[in-house]
Parts: C-alpha cells; structure tokens; sequence
C-alpha cells in the first residue's frame, strides 16, 4: 500500500490578485471546536457575521450573509435569483469577467445585451446610462474591480440612472470589498457581491451577499418553498421559480433569517474564518484600511518604474489593489513567474485572453499588502530579470519603494 507523508504545504508569498495569505488569527479560528448549525451559540455567530457585513458593505440593507461556495456561487447566487427567464440584461464588459456575467445571464435565460470597451480601460458612466436608457433593462450587471486588467469601473452614476429608470444593479465587488471603497447604499446598489479570498484574507469557500428591498421584492415573486419543508397552503410563485435550489436566495435567507428553515448544513469553520476575517477588518477601519492598500500600492509602482517596468492600462481607472506590469520585449514571462516562486517562494499571476503572455498582474490585496512583500518582491524580481538577460538599474526598486515609506512616516 502506498504510504502518503504529513501534509506540509510550503510558506509562500502570495502577491497575486487571489488568493492571497490567510491571516493567521482566520487559521487559528478556523481550528475551533465544530458546533451544530441550530445551536444557540451558533446562529449568535450568524447574526453577529450578518451585523459585521452590513459594516463592510455600508449598507442598512436587511439581508447580508455569505453563500456557501467560492466567489462564483455568490455571483451566479444573485444572477440566478434576480433574473427570471425573459428577463432584458444589460452588462458593460471591459475585461474577462464581464464576459463570464454575459454566460451566467444567458444560462438564466435573459435576453442579453453588451457594451464593450477595450480592455485597460473602462466605461465613461454616461456610456453606460445611454446603453440603460437604449436597450431598457430589467438589470443590470457589472463587475466593480475587473482583475483580468487591473481596472476600477464608477459606479455612482449608472446606480442613480438604474433606480430612475427601474432596472436593478448587480455588482460583482469580489474583488474590492475590504480593500476599495464599496458604498452599497450611497452608489444606490441593489445587490452586491463580495469575495473572502482576496482583499478579506480568508480562504475561499465563502461569499458575502447583500441586496436590499427592491431585490427581495422579486425574490419574493419568485419565492417557493422547499418540497420537503412545505405546508399544506403555502402559496405558488407569480414569477417563475429560481432555477437552482442551492443557490436560491429566497430559500437562503429563511436559513438566515428568524425562522432558520433549514437549507443547507453550514460550513462551521469557514463561518469562523469569515466572521474572524470581518472582526479584523473593522478592528483596523475601513478608511485606515483603504489608505493601507493605497500606500503598499504607491510604493509598489514606485519601485516598478525605478526599474524600468512599464505598467498596463489606463492610469486614471487603476484598481488599487492591481498592479498589471508589461512584460519586456524578449522576456519570458512564465519563466520570470516559475523562477520567482521556485527560488524565492514568490507568486503572481499572468493574465487571460488577449493579455495572456502579455502582461504580469501583481495583487497587493489584504495580509499579503504589506511593506516587507513588496520590499521582497521588487528585490527579487529586479534578481530574475537580470538572470533573463534584462537590463535594468540594479538596487533603485528598493530604493525608491522605500523611499515611499520613509516619506509617509514624515
């Protein structure tokens, strides 16, 4: 029989766009004793991780709580919940995961429109609001911090035009949420979706949601009550029932709401490390935090283009918590990656589709933002370009990032 050896993953820093480190202090909650999902103390953790989220989302919204699944479940969660076969959609696509909310609409069985624009870039909001007033949606959908290319779409405008016009707003904020500004209730977001691998520094496996009266009014008219679970007179839908029975939001907010009718079995350590993940998010404060990825990100530039590096896209939309770096003429860049993770335990990312073998993409997201990573990183990298032939001025990436920091201490 073969013998397998002890489980002992090797330390990395981890400086891609997610997942990232997992704070120590969620590692350790995650260990805790395993309780019953209708046990008093438990569903005290469940309200206490609702009332926390609320926080993070800046949101009165009554419903917040994390579906059970990656970030992509939370996505197609509120996609498939809010968009009822027939539907018109509306998504503006500026990087891959725009794309990848124009399948999910379509496996609802909407009637799907697009606006695109190149990628680097992002929308004037009043291209949006002309698309809206166009094609007149009953929702629309798009992604807040697009990874694939480093960018940050507003979101102010297209939520006023949304609610003017009656067309519910889905944001994926997988990316944002606990490292950029997230305003759910000032930018008139109707439903929102956060990610816990990422700025939140908590393993994947879970996503917060939060959607607000106008959203659980159709839930409502879409609402049908587990086969198993219903009375005699429970009431049919008026609109047709949500398509999938893990992923429907009306059943999960009876799991989370007073009558705790039961769903599903709880992930117990996940919610641990979701509720530890949020406590140390609002212990630092979401401004000091927000002013935390900024500053790891100046520093990280800084050191970038002492080096010679020329960054992706356009400036003016830059996601702070996304550096994307053209890789040099000449340079391989998978073998620069496999380098930097094989001799210095370093990790980041490439991209997809058209910017794949393009470019670098460097997360500086959550526990892994901060001052000794990217100190590390630069200092590597400016070691394996070198060992690839590249000529750059050795030793002004450090030099300059920590001339970042020393400024900001004055």
């Amino acid at each position: 029989m073969k013998r397998y050896e002890d489980l002992a993953p090797s330390l990395r820093c981890i400086m891609t766009p997610g997942p990232v480190e997992v704070d120590p202090r969620v590692l350790r909650a995650m260990s805790f004793p395993v309780l019953g999902q209708f046990d008093p103390e438990f569903t005290d953790i469940m309200n206490e991780t609702m009332e926390m989220l609320r926080q993070l989302f800046n949101t009165r919204n009554k419903w917040a709580y994390p579906v059970n699944g990656t970030s992509r479940s939370g996505i197609e969660a509120v996609m498939v919940s809010l968009i009822a076969p027939g539907d018109r959609v509306l998504i503006p696509v500026f990087g891959r995961f725009g794309h990848l909310l124009h399948e999910i609409a379509e496996r609802c069985g909407a009637e799907v429109f697009t606006v695109e624009t190149s990628w680097g870039s992002v929308f004037a909001p009043q291209e949006v609001i002309s698309a809206i007033e166009k094609f007149k949606p009953d929702v629309v959908a798009v992604v807040h911090g697009e990874t694939s290319t480093g960018r940050v779409q507003p979101l102010a405008e297209i939520g006023q035009a949304c609610r003017r016009h009656d067309a519910l707003l889905i944001v994926d904020a997988v990316a944002t949420i606990g490292g950029v500004p997230v305003e759910t209730d000032a930018w008139m977001l109707d439903a929102v979706v956060g990610g816990t691998q990422k700025c939140l520094s908590v393993p994947s496996g879970m996503a917060p949601v939060t959607y607000n009266d106008r959203a659980e009014a159709k839930l409502l008219k879409r609402k049908q009550i587990e086969r198993g679970l219903r009375a005699a007179d429970v009431r049919r839908s008026e609109l047709p029932v949500v398509r999938s029975n893990y992923l429907d939001l009306g059943m999960l907010q009876d799991y989370w709401g007073p009558q705790r009718l039961n769903h599903h079995t709880e992930m117990t350590s996940m919610l641990y490390a979701l509720r530890e993940g949020l406590r140390l998010v609002l212990e630092e404060g979401l401004e000091a935090r927000h002013a935390r990825h900024i500053l790891h990100e100046q520093a990280l530039v800084a050191g970038l283009a002492a080096m010679g590096l020329q960054l992706y896209g356009d400036p003016d939309c830059k996601l702070t918590v996304v550096t994307c770096v053209i890789i040099p003429e000449g340079v391989d860049g998978e073998s620069v990656q496999s380098m930097l993770l094989g001799r210095f335990g370093i990790e980041i990312a490439s991209s997809f589709g058209p910017l794949k073998g393009q470019i670098w993409r460097i997360g500086t997201m959550g526990f892994s933002c901060r001052g000794n990573n990217v100190l590390r990183l630069l200092g590597a990298l400016e070691a394996v370009l070198l060992r690839h032939g590249y000529d750059l001025p050795c030793g002004l990436g450090v030099q300059a990032a920590l001339d970042v920091y020393e400024a900001k201490v004055r």
